[in-house]
């Protein structure tokens, strides 16, 4: 894709390198913001991110809620400051991979709606993530309520 891009930009009649071609398609590809705006910028397509992660994706939301009651429960169930950021940390992490699982999806449906081992393979090891990311959350609900 940026191959296609940069040539569109940089017709066949420039001759340079390809490395100096190359940096001028990152170059003119990059954010012009700069600062405490670009800051800004990059909050609120986070912000477009997590609605859009709520809105469109099922699991993501269950998840949310069950952030809205664990993450509480893990300052009342944590005896120190260690077990209560290993909790909430727990918690997070599986939101955050459910939401790298998500864009995964949405990439490869983006890509073509045939079916392909690549794709299903790739669709399967995301969905594998998410499953191991709650078993270490449930791993370490229990230690901390054992122990």
């Amino acid at each position: 894709m940026l191959t296609h891009f940069c040539i569109f930009i940089f017709p066949l009649t420039y001759t340079a390198s390809a490395a100096h071609l190359r940096s001028l398609c990152t170059t003119a590809m990059k954010n012009p913001q700069t600062g405490f705006r670009r800051l800004i910028s990059a909050l609120r397509f986070s912000r477009q991110g997590l609605v859009s992660a709520y809105r469109h994706e099922a699991a993501f939301r269950q998840e949310t809620w069950a952030a809205a009651v664990l993450i509480p429960a893990a300052f009342v169930i944590g005896e120190t400051g260690a077990e209560i950021a290993v909790l909430t940390t727990s918690v997070i992490l599986v939101l955050i991979v459910e939401m790298l699982n998500s864009a995964l999806e949405a990439v490869v449906d983006r890509f073509g709606s045939e079916l392909h081992e690549l794709s299903g393979r790739a669709k399967d090891m995301g969905s594998a993530a998410v499953l191991l990311s709650i078993i270490q959350l449930l791993m370490v609900w229990v230690l901390v309520l054992l122990y």
